[in-house]
């Protein structure tokens, strides 16, 4: 299944909500609104992450679908070379000190197969807490987009990380409505990340 279809992003013209859902769909109100003239800026957000989208709009609809990745940006900045690419296989550069090279070189399976070993076990292990950090900068990412200027942004954004939610729900009050929503949808989504971490 394509990116356009499977990721979910959001769209802001200034601080309102303009749409929400697939790439594709969110690319093409975004045409819509542009070439309605909207007063700006618009932004447009990958809906976990909160980080920024970078869409070409020129042309008809076709065109911008057309210009949509087919691949997560992790894929197409993966280089090409070396591995197995049927399984999936990436190969990339490593750089450890000696000892480390002797002691991957002294176990079962080698180093490739150590590696995977450990990566895997630590993902495991911290599976919890990297869900709280990444849920947490969402947060971050989208309030320092589009809530650095309004009253009250330093203040709330430490209640966040303290998780004083009900210092965080009084300062937001007064953000514009769409904003609020979306800023109180992912930190309610990060502080129950971190609660499961706990």
């Amino acid at each position: 299944m394509a990116v356009a279809d499977t990721v979910s992003c959001i769209a802001f013209d200034g601080h309102r909500q303009i749409a929400a859902g697939t790439l594709a769909e969110v690319a093409l109100a975004a045409k819509q609104a542009i070439d309605a003239g909207v007063a700006g800026p618009l932004l447009v957000f990958d809906e976990l992450s909160s980080l920024p989208v970078e869409l070409d709009l020129r042309g008809t609809a076709d065109d911008v679908l057309a210009r949509l990745p087919v691949s997560t940006p992790e894929e197409d900045t993966a280089p090409r070379g070396p591995g197995r690419p049927k399984l999936g296989v990436i190969a990339r550069e490593v750089t450890l000190l000696p000892r480390h090279w002797d002691w991957l070189a002294s176990q079962p399976g080698g180093a490739s197969a150590t590696l995977r070993r450990l990566v895997e076990e630590a993902r495991r292990t911290h599976r919890e807490h990297d869900a709280a950090r990444l849920t947490g900068e969402a947060v971050d990412r989208f309030m320092s987009a589009m809530t650095g200027n309004l009253p009250g942004h330093e203040e709330a954004s430490r209640a966040f990380w303290r998780k004083e939610r009900e210092r965080f729900i009084q300062l937001t009050d007064a953000w514009p409505g769409d904003v609020r929503e979306h800023v109180r949808r992912l930190a309610t989504r990060a502080w129950q990340a971190a609660g499961a971490g706990d």
